[in-house]
């Protein structure tokens, strides 16, 4: 379900989150949001979120299914060639 609601921004350009919006982006107390502009559309995630996207898209898009360390045993053997010449 889609909710819409009026935020004031002051002269500061401070602006207050409505608690449901915090709720949704799984915001308490203080923290931090990313602010996407697509346009003249305007979006907020948590930084949570934008990892999973961020992740997801990698995945979509990953050519192999190499480990984080097969990836830096694979550059450390490359960097040992390069020394090596």
């Amino acid at each position: 379900m889609q909710e819409m609601m009026d935020i004031r921004i002051a002269k500061n350009g401070r602006m207050v989150l409505p608690r449901s919006a915090r709720n949704a982006l799984g915001v308490t107390g203080a923290g931090v949001v990313v602010l996407s502009i697509d346009g003249d559309d305007v979006k907020l995630s948590s930084m949570r979120q934008s990892i999973k996207r961020a992740q997801d898209l990698y995945r979509q898009h990953a050519t192999n299914d190499l480990s984080v360390d097969d990836f830096l045993a694979e550059r450390r053997a490359e960097a040992a060639r390069d020394d090596d010449a």
